[in-house]
């Protein structure tokens, strides 16, 4: 399929550039995308959550009443779970929420997700931009002139770029990356996916 290139001004360039019917022309497949978005989520999280137990809560460990004759529940310590500030039953423990998926079905749900964009019309080839200096100004201007100013937007770089990078890293909602790092995740956030046109044979290979 063929697209056109724009500028960066947001003018058509007259250019098109013909887009992989296996990348982009796919049928999406939605538990791909689902498996892979819930590994990312997952691996994300710290997982350093806990509480004290029993054994670890600081009260003493006397017998807090005799056993029998008071007419209550017998109460053997002032660390049981039944107390205010007692231990907790089956708290939390740090833990490791990562899980492994086969690299087929990753690159299959990122082939899903850049196949929804494109469907979805919400897809954009941009001129390789190349800034000089640091210039957030630049590239808010940048967004104005493609009507991006109140999306989320996704650039794609095919390297890293650090005047290109420095320059966006401010702007809320926007977000830079290069294409051997593009993730499911990060393609269906965004509302609009603009990718360079240098990042395109990039992406065909980090998907092929």
């Amino acid at each position: 399929m063929e697209i056109a290139v724009k500028d960066i001004k947001g003018k058509d360039t007259g250019k098109k550039v013909t887009l992989s019917d296996e990348i982009f022309g796919i049928e999406p497949n939605d538990h791909a995308i689902y498996l892979d978005v819930k590994q990312y989520l997952a691996n994300q999280r710290q997982g350093t959550h806990k509480s004290k137990e029993r054994a670890e809560v600081a009260f003493s460990t006397r017998k807090l009443k005799k056993q029998k004759g008071t007419g209550g529940a017998r109460a053997g310590s002032r660390k049981s779970p039944v107390f205010v500030g007692g231990g907790t039953i089956f708290g939390p423990r740090p833990r490791d929420y990562s899980f492994k998926l086969n690299k087929k079905l990753k690159l299959l749900a990122r082939k899903s997700a850049l196949a929804y964009k494109l469907k979805e019309e919400a897809l954009t080839i941009l001129n390789d931009i190349t800034f000089a200096l640091p210039k957030t100004k630049e590239f808010i201007q940048l967004l104005k002139n493609h009507s991006l100013s109140d999306k989320k937007t996704l650039f794609v770089l095919a390297e890293g770029n650090k005047n290109v990078y420095f320059s966006s890293r401010n702007i809320k909602n926007t977000k830079v990356v290069v294409a051997d790092d593009l993730n499911t995740y990060d393609v269906l956030n965004a509302d609009n996916l603009i990718l360079l046109e240098g990042s395109l044979k990039k992406i065909a290979q980090v998907l092929s």
